[in-house]
């Protein structure tokens, strides 16, 4: 069985229809490394699979004669032996293990391109076989070899089905959010961005909707539910920061938790969260047939689609040379509009207390980096596992 999210959501027998406002856990605890092994397939293709305890979140890489595969949140297996056969283009493996991250560096005998995405494989559990990422390819043959990339293991191209992505333009009415030295508002800000994703995801072939498309305040709880009415596939959430000191800038991508991944994504989940003291009257009654509880495996499903979507994400903004805050690639909060049963994230676009970063952030040219960084990440999550 493909356990898609709504697969999940059947499987927890609670339907699309839940309250948005539920705690639940963060993310998965750390994935554990179990075998790497390889094998030959037919036309000559080498055959990496990779077994982990959990549920992987992974992005491919191809540097020179070689093929790097990154797990998130996985520790090393220092007494794992690869088993390797003979007459694969894989030479060698090793791990490298770079803070939470682990990398599966696979040497090979000749250059090869890009897998592409129906050669790569989730096998979800299957009798004594836990998680296999497996992975089809061969050597080059005359085909420009990819250069050093960060290159995620998704599809780019446009959706098979249209995949529906909520767009969420923070605050918004009489809560204007952050405000620049120069009087930028991040409510208009984060609306003009919101309005130019939508333009060119829907141009590339997916179904989406704005939270809000004009000045109006929203209750958190309500953008959060907008995303469970449109069922949609991706919640994302856009914001720009403010520090007290001006020095700081760079974007941030955050993901639901329960307890904050430290003092500063703390900080900001409280700041973000306060938009809705701003009027305590007039509180949303949730439909009576909204259910009350979500069940543990469809909770766990959606936090680890989430941090797959927000590393995803961050890799994208990097390649764009979109400058990054000091810091963890995802960090995470309890951030009051991702609490739904859709994947999402919140993404800081960047610091408005910042002059230069300020004047960016105004700029039509900037705000479309942003777009096609945001746009590309959205083709390169894997919708379907």
């Amino acid at each position: 069985m493909k356990f898609t999210r709504r697969t999940l959501l059947k499987f927890a027998g609670i339907g699309t229809a839940v309250v948005a406002m539920l705690p639940r856990v963060a993310f998965a605890a750390r994935n554990s490394l179990r075998t790497v092994r390889t094998g030959i397939q037919p036309g000559n293709k080498t055959r990496l699979v990779i077994e982990t305890g959990q549920r992987p979140s992974y992005s491919v890489s191809y540097p020179a004669n070689q093929l790097v595969v990154t797990l998130s949140n996985t520790a090393a297996n220092a007494s794992l032996a690869p088993s390797l056969v003979g007459g694969s283009l894989v030479t060698a493996i090793t791990q490298v293990q770079s803070g939470d991250k682990l990398q599966i560096i696979a040497d090979l005998a000749k250059p090869i391109n890009e897998i592409p995405r129906d050669n790569i494989m989730l096998l979800s559990p299957n009798g004594d076989n836990d998680y296999r990422l497996v992975l089809d390819f061969a050597a080059a043959s005359g085909a420009p070899v990819v250069a050093t990339t960060n290159t995620t293991n998704k599809k780019t191209s446009a959706p098979s089905r249209k995949y529906v992505i909520v767009i969420d333009a923070g605050h918004g009415g009489k809560d204007p959010g952050c405000i620049g030295k120069g009087g930028t508002q991040e409510k208009v800000v984060v609306l003009s961005v919101a309005k130019k994703l939508k333009s060119k995801l829907d141009a590339a072939g997916f179904q989406t909707y704005l939270t809000r498309s004009d000045d109006t305040y929203l209750k958190l709880a309500h953008r959060a539910s907008i995303g469970e009415k449109k069922h949609a596939d991706l919640f994302l959430s856009l914001h720009a920061n403010a520090n007290p000191s001006r020095s700081m800038q760079g974007f941030s991508v955050y993901t639901l938790s329960e307890k904050a991944s430290d003092e500063e994504a703390a900080k900001l989940a409280d700041a973000e969260n306060a938009a809705d003291k701003i009027d305590v009257s007039g509180f949303e009654q949730f439909d009576k047939d909204i259910r009350i509880a979500l069940s543990s495996l469809q909770q766990h499903a959606v936090a680890e689609m989430s941090v797959e979507y927000a590393n995803g994400c961050a890799n994208q903004f990097k390649r764009a040379k979109i400058t990054q805050q000091p810091g963890p690639d995802v960090r995470h909060a309890p951030f009051a509009v991702l609490r739904s049963t859709v994947p999402g994230a919140l993404i800081e676009l960047g610091h408005l207390s910042n002059a230069t970063e300020e004047k960016l952030l105004k700029s039509a040219d900037h705000q479309n980096k942003l777009v096609a960084a945001i746009v590309k990440s959205v083709q390169s999550y894997n919708f379907d596992v």
